[in-house]
């Protein structure tokens, strides 16, 4: 089967849509939000009306129904109209860490509860998987679920939960069975933010992505009825590598639209700015740059496609999704970096929102597994 990534009318209209809606309703007083790490609860409520918290979400829970690569196209202008990339961020883990794990795996009863008010904004979802002795050991957890009859009790702690202090509802894994292996001893939960012996330690400061908060859950002797397990009991591995997948696919589509949201930044100063009695852009040094940033734009354009349709026609993309996240998020941060070389000094200053940029885009290389897991990843589905 050919590989078509022409874009329809409509796709394209779409596209431009979400971009017109992010530039006049989602930039306002960022460089102020950055500073006091400020979520945007506001701009959160627009996205909800304008309908991106249900895109991948069938119409009879709340949603809007898109196919995959129509999903992808609508967060790359989402990444391109969006200057706040906490909120893109937020958005995104939402998505694939929380709203897509219920959609897959939860009961027909779940589905109704939770979905529909995640997809309108009036519930923010999150995920709680990591540990503090646990990083990319992910599984390597002590947080643990006994079952008494009809309910579990949950005991330990969660850190880097991203949403964690403004989240509603959070996606929690633990274990159920110490005796079993990491396949078949761990569960998945829907855990609701009010449930008594569920609290929120602390906020924790952040280098970028200041706009998306994050903070660590407890659980202390947390009664969690039955019927809020997710999937089946011992399931959590499959859950969360299902969930992994989605997130890895998609979340790295709204990069590519930072990417070409700076490369023209580039390219206008370039044009503007003038040293040694001409413009900046004759000088190869310049020219070089913006030139590399055009290549990893286009190259991360075709992976991301590639993903989407793959998704689309329902076949998996493992290998696809490690590469993709390796290249677009460290050649973010290529381009970051050299767009504040470009403009030099004024690249550095906080009116000119590059060096936010660079802080925000690090993170990429590290959530959703780091570079060296996806490398180790990459080389075990060759033989090695």
């Amino acid at each position: 089967m050919s590989i078509n990534f022409a874009w329809d009318a409509e796709q394209l209209a779409f596209r431009q849509s979400v971009v017109d809606f992010a530039q006049q309703e989602l930039n306002h007083d960022l460089i102020e939000k950055d500073k006091s790490s400020q979520f945007d609860r506001v701009a959160w409520n627009k996205c909800a009306e304008f309908g991106i918290l249900g895109w991948s979400i069938p119409q009879e829970y709340g949603g809007q129904g898109n196919d995959p690569l129509t999903v992808i196209l609508g967060l790359e202008g989402l990444g391109y109209g969006c200057r706040d990339n906490g909120l893109v961020f937020a958005i995104n883990n939402h998505l694939w860490s929380c709203v897509v794990s219920i959609l897959n795996f939860g009961t027909q009863a779940q589905k109704q509860k939770y979905l529909p008010a995640l997809c309108e904004g009036k519930s923010i979802g999150g995920q709680a998987l990591t540990e503090p002795d646990s990083g990319s050991a992910a599984f390597d957890m002590k947080t643990e679920a006994v079952r008494h009859e009809d309910y579990y009790i949950l005991n330990g702690t969660k850190t880097f939960v991203s949403s964690a202090p403004v989240a509603d509802v959070y996606i929690a894994f633990a274990r159920t069975n110490p005796d079993l292996d990491i396949q078949k001893g761990i569960s998945t939960f829907i855990i609701d933010k009010n449930l008594p012996g569920l609290t929120i330690e602390k906020e924790l400061s952040l280098s970028g992505l200041r706009t998306s908060p994050m903070g660590e859950l407890v659980f202390q002797d947390c009664k969690v009825s039955i019927d809020r397990c997710l999937g089946k009991e011992g399931q959590g591995y499959n859950i969360f590598q299902s969930t992994i997948g989605w997130e890895r696919s998609f979340l790295f589509a709204s990069h590519v639209g930072i990417m070409e949201r700076i490369l023209e930044k580039c390219v206008k100063y370039a044009r503007k700015r003038r040293q040694f009695g001409q413009h900046i852009g004759s000088f190869q040094a310049v020219s070089h740059k913006i030139a590399e940033m055009k290549m990893r734009l286009e190259l991360a354009k075709l992976m991301i496609y590639k993903i989407g349709w793959l998704k689309k026609e329902g076949k998996r993309a493992f290998l696809e999704s490690s590469i993709s996240k390796i290249f677009i998020s460290e050649g973010l941060v290529k381009t970051c970096r050299d767009a504040i070389q470009i403009h030099g000094a004024r690249g550095y200053i906080t009116d000119y929102e590059l060096e936010r940029e660079l802080r925000d885009s690090i993170a990429g290389t590290i959530y959703a597994g780091t570079s060296e897991i996806h490398r180790g990843i990459i080389a075990t589905l060759l033989g090695l």
